[in-house]
């Protein structure tokens, strides 16, 4: 069964930097892409960064050039770097692994960390 585990959320002031971490476990995880969602208060969850077993990233326009996405496949583990944070980035964090199954993709997701971007 996968588990996925956030962890790095907190409490940071604008401008400010956090790395986020999520440790899988009960899958290949070199095969696999790895994500990191978010979902404000209100809003539906949106990507933020995704990463494929080939390292190639893909990032939502309002996070480039300020978010990271990358990978450790030796300690089954995808980070999220967040530089230049805004009070809008202010959401819960989830962690996404997604695998296909021969002819669909099925997501898992980890609980969620709480980013807050506050002074």
């Amino acid at each position: 069964q996968v588990q996925l585990v956030e962890s790095g959320g907190g409490l940071v002031q604008p401008g400010g930097s956090l790395r986020l971490s999520c440790v899988a476990s009960g899958s290949i995880f070199s095969i696999h892409t790895m994500g990191w969602y978010r979902q404000a208060p209100g809003k539906q969850r949106e990507l933020v960064a995704r990463i494929t077993s080939g390292h190639s990233t893909n990032y939502a326009d309002s996070v480039k050039g300020r978010f990271t996405i990358s990978r450790d496949n030796a300690k089954n583990t995808v980070y999220l770097q967040m530089n230049s944070l805004k009070p809008e980035d202010t959401a819960v964090y989830y962690c996404n692994q997604r695998q296909w199954y021969g002819s669909y993709w099925k997501d898992y997701w980890g609980p969620g960390t709480q980013v807050t971007v506050s002074s």
